[in-house]
């Protein structure tokens, strides 16, 4: 019978201490399931791998329930055949995934990855949604399996995020590959793929893929700078094995812990049992004598017989309560020497806060004071930080000042960096999931717009009424922009349609600059349209040369300047400012860089979404979902204000409307309006 080996590589897996306290911000895992029973032998092995980007942190096992949904329903289902059952699982998994849209959580959309295979007697069927590549290595050859697949873009009511499924036989040897997308550039630039069919084809496949493991090993430099999954099966007569190896960055300390040390003392102590005493009352016969004056009593002689091994077991144990009252006695003599430590390091952190409260005096008229106070405290914040997890563990008084001293660093901090929390942001209005998913938004004059790729139809909101309405187009709108008196919306793969005086233009086409160009950001200056495709890191622009036509695309960055991939977000204003993904903003003109603005904030930025300005705004706007938090700086990189608050939760868009004088906050289902 055929049996497949599965190999599982996990490239710097997420840790789980950090996904509980929010620090992550993608989740990956794969999930294999061979037949335990004679019921589940009839539907063969299941196997998947999903991945989530932008994770929240109540969706950290996002990826296993989903899996398990699928499996359950998979092996439950009461047909034969593997591909009909594959479709009721993911039928299953559909639902649940429009269950969580409909609570109002929305923020998985786009952002999750998924594929799942099923194998039974060499039929293969398989399925996938978001970057995962699938590939079959046979006999050395490559074959990108997935291009069978006829992607349709996702349904939105009812919500369909599994589509299509493609079937196949394999042989014996054959190779089925699964790998996100990061992995998946990091393999072809490495040459990984190749290796894994030279040696797939130059031995058994099983023993090859084995023996690729080595191969990882002699990269793990290259390959701990990425994240994500590469899932090796091989078909085989052989019995079914299942290996996992992880690549990672992290290491794993050994926390110090006395239950340990005393834990083989506690171990002998049970395993003692205490002797009874041995209590022996020996009465001699008493000899009685009546002397001619009276009578006299016997006396009684009482003798205690205590055994060897009771005085052996005795000994044994004294010595054992010598040891912990010992260890004890040691212990606490460590506590009270960690206590002088820790208040060592209280009173250097309070001469810290002393030097950062001279500077703060001064830094509403001293730039450089200003600058000066923000660091110190933020070293402060930064060397509190490791008492506050473990205050659990330290004495009252220190955990009091712990205390103390972290509410007046995070004052001081919050107000040089102007961020100001706010409680309750006023909601001007709240889609329904059964009617309307929005993703994007745009404001242009009384109005906003909502939209999706995934929906044929734009939402507009009357700002002043707070009322709203569909407005069927039946084209599904990726992106838009402000162009003079309209909004430009763009329908992938390259239409732009204009709304004009309250009504939809004719679809106009772009031409494409080259072959596989990414239209991802979208934005406009004057008569001017500006592409990022952050892919490659290039940047097209395409001139109004009438009012129907749109010239050709012509490169704007400068020619040394093309291999610039760490684009994520663009917005123009005459320069081109450009959000990296290493949470800096530069600004380009004329096609070359300009500046750079490293952004000194507190808090520390993670990971920035989006950058939005324009010819009238003089600020910069950036939102960063993780933190929670929407950022204002003016165009030197200084921070003029940020606004953040618990209720924005799930923060997918903003638009500032023309004047600047209001933000609108899409959060999942909620629109939040912010006047500044």
């Amino acid at each position: 019978m055929d049996a497949m080996q599965v190999f599982e590589f996990h490239f710097n897996p997420p840790h789980k201490n950090r996904l509980a306290a929010g620090k992550e911000d993608l989740i990956f895992d794969s999930f294999c399931f061979e037949p335990k029973n004679v019921y589940e032998k009839r539907m063969g092995g299941l196997y998947m791998t999903g991945l989530l980007d932008n994770v929240l942190p109540q969706n950290i096992r996002f990826l296993e329930i989903l899996a398990e949904k699928i499996k359950e329903k998979y092996y439950k289902a009461v047909s034969s055949v593997p591909e009909k059952s594959l479709r009721d699982a993911l039928r299953i998994a559909n639902e649940h995934l429009e269950k969580i849209a409909k609570q109002g959580d929305v923020s998985w959309l786009g952002n999750l990855s998924f594929s799942v295979i099923s194998l039974k007697n060499s039929e293969l069927n398989f399925t996938k949604v978001g970057d995962f590549k699938i590939l079959l290595i046979r006999k050395g050859q490559i074959i990108d399996i997935d291009q069978r697949l006829k992607f349709n873009e996702i349904e939105p009511y009812p919500l369909k995020i599994f589509g299509n499924i493609v079937s196949g036989k394999l042989t014996e040897n054959d190779v089925i590959v699964v790998l996100n997308g990061e992995v998946y550039d990091a393999f072809l630039k490495e040459n990984l793929l190749n290796e894994i069919a030279r040696k797939s084809s130059a031995e058994s496949s099983r023993e090859g893929v084995k023996k690729f493991g080595s191969v990882l090993n002699g990269k793990k430099e290259q390959l701990t700078k990425i994240s994500g999954i590469c899932l090796l099966m091989v078909l085989s007569k052989e019995e079914a094995a299942k290996e996992r190896e992880t690549l990672t960055k992290e290491k794993t300390l050994k926390i110090f812990s006395l239950k340990e040390i005393f834990n083989p003392f506690v171990k002998i102590i049970k395993k003692i049992r205490v002797p009874k005493i041995n209590l022996k009352l020996k009465i001699p016969k008493p000899k009685i004598s009546i002397p001619k004056i009276g009578l006299s009593k016997p006396k009684l002689q009482i003798s205690y017989r205590f055994s060897n091994k009771l005085k052996r077991n005795l000994i044994l144990v004294l010595v054992l309560i010598l040891i912990l009252a010992m260890g004890f006695f040691i212990f606490e003599k460590k506590e009270e020497r960690n206590a002088e430590t820790y208040q060592i390091q209280i009173d250097q952190i309070q001469e810290k806060i002393n030097l950062a409260d001279s500077y703060f005096v001064l830094a509403e008229y001293n730039p450089q004071a200003k600058k000066n106070a923000n660091v110190l405290y933020k070293e402060v914040w930064n060397e509190l930080s490791p008492l506050f997890d473990i205050s659990s563990k330290l004495p009252e008084t220190i955990v009091g000042q712990v205390s103390e001293l972290k509410n007046a660093t995070l004052e001081k901090l919050y107000q040089l960096n102007k961020l100001a929390e706010i409680s309750e942001p006023e909601l001007v209005f709240e889609f329904k999931a059964k009617e309307f998913i929005p993703l994007k938004l745009i404001s242009f004059k009384d109005n906003v717009y909502f939209f999706s790729q995934y929906s044929e139809n734009i939402f507009e909101l009357n700002a002043e009424e707070k009322t709203g309405k569909i407005i069927e187009i039946n084209q599904k709108i990726a992106k838009a922009t402000l162009f003079p008196e309209s909004v430009l919306f763009f329908s992938e793969p390259n239409q732009i349609i204009a709304l004009k005086e309250g009504q939809f233009q004719e679809p106009k086409y772009l031409q494409e600059p080259y072959d596989n160009f990414d239209f991802a950001g979208f934005s406009s200056y004057r008569l001017n349209l500006y592409f990022l495709d952050d892919k490659n890191g290039e940047i097209v622009r395409y001139s109004l040369v009438s009012e129907s036509n749109w010239g050709t695309p012509e490169s704007w960055l400068a020619p040394e300047i093309k291999t610039a991939t760490d684009f994520k977000s663009m917005a123009v204003d005459g320069s081109i400012w450009i959000l990296t993904k290493k949470n800096a903003v530069e600004r380009y003109h004329t096609g070359q860089l300009q500046k750079t603005i490293t952004l000194e904030i507190f808090p520390e930025p993670k990971s920035f979404s989006k950058i939005f300005t324009s010819l009238q705004l003089p600020y910069l706007y950036l939102l960063e979902q993780e933190q929670k938090r929407l950022i204002i700086l003016d165009k030197n990189g200084q921070i003029v204000k940020q606004y953040q608050s618990e209720k924005f939760d799930n923060l997918l868009d903003f638009s500032v409307s023309e004047d600047g004088k209001t933000i609108w906050l899409l959060n999942g289902l909620k629109v939040y309006k912010i006047a500044t």
